[in-house]
């Protein structure tokens, strides 16, 4: 990592959430004493090598601004776009401080279970890296292609799962090609994809399997748990 090199971080937050059915978007729901975002933005927050995060909302959004008041090293910006990358490349525009060299690492406002250690070792490993990464977990579970009718999927394919990886966040990469790879490439669905477009190969990171996405009810229910368990085991 380039010693002059400075880390920045964003996390989208302008998803209605709609899949958990829910009165507010996922990342206000209550989780463990706080809200699913501000455990997401927590583990970043405190990282001090990272200057600034910025958490990207919608428009008409004020709930962000008023839970993150008191982080000063958290900005809340209202200008989250129709898609995950609109948001990213919304709030990188806005980095006007940012270098070319400087990291970037995006995280997810739904992945409450980030570990100091986990974005510890996402540093380190990307260190000297020409061209970044992000936290990811090996698929040990056998993988089947479905196929089929609607509403009632028969197995088409078992896949072969040696290499297969789950992609989690943080992802972290350059400002200055991410940058470039984001708006070159509109369709994209996480910026590891907007590098692999752009000719790139991202590095994978062993994540923690805490990082899941919390995207149901059930995913909620479970993360309650472990962060409820970690707690536990932090007052011992």
């Amino acid at each position: 990592m380039s010693s002059d090199s400075r880390s920045f971080a964003i996390v989208p937050a302008a998803g209605r959430g709609t899949r958990l059915d829910a009165a507010v978007p996922k990342q206000y729901l209550p989780l463990a004493g706080r809200t699913v975002l501000e455990w997401s933005v927590d583990v970043l927050d405190r990282a001090r090598w990272i200057e600034q995060v910025l958490v990207v909302v919608a428009a008409d959004d004020t709930r962000a601004a008023a839970l993150l008041a008191a982080r000063p090293r958290v900005r809340v910006i209202d200008v989250g776009g129709a898609t995950r990358r609109d948001s990213v490349l919304n709030a990188m525009r806005m980095l006007t401080l940012a270098r070319p060299h400087d990291w970037v690492l995006v995280h997810d406002a739904a992945r409450p279970g980030l570990t100091a250690a986990a974005l510890e070792r996402l540093r380190g490993s990307l260190a000297d890296d020409p061209v970044g990464g992000l936290l990811a977990q090996r698929v040990a579970d056998t993988v089947k292609r479905a196929g089929g009718q609607v509403g009632a999927p028969r197995v088409a394919q078992t896949l072969e799962r040696d290499g297969l990886w789950l992609a989690q966040t943080p992802q972290m990469f350059r400002y200055g090609p991410l940058l470039a790879a984001l708006e070159r490439h509109p369709s994209v669905t996480d910026e590891a994809g907007a590098i692999e477009a752009d000719g790139g190969v991202p590095r994978l990171v062993e994540g923690p399997r805490s990082n899941f996405k919390v995207t149901t009810l059930e995913d909620l229910e479970m993360m309650q748990s472990l962060l409820d368990a970690t707690d536990a085991a932090d007052r011992r």
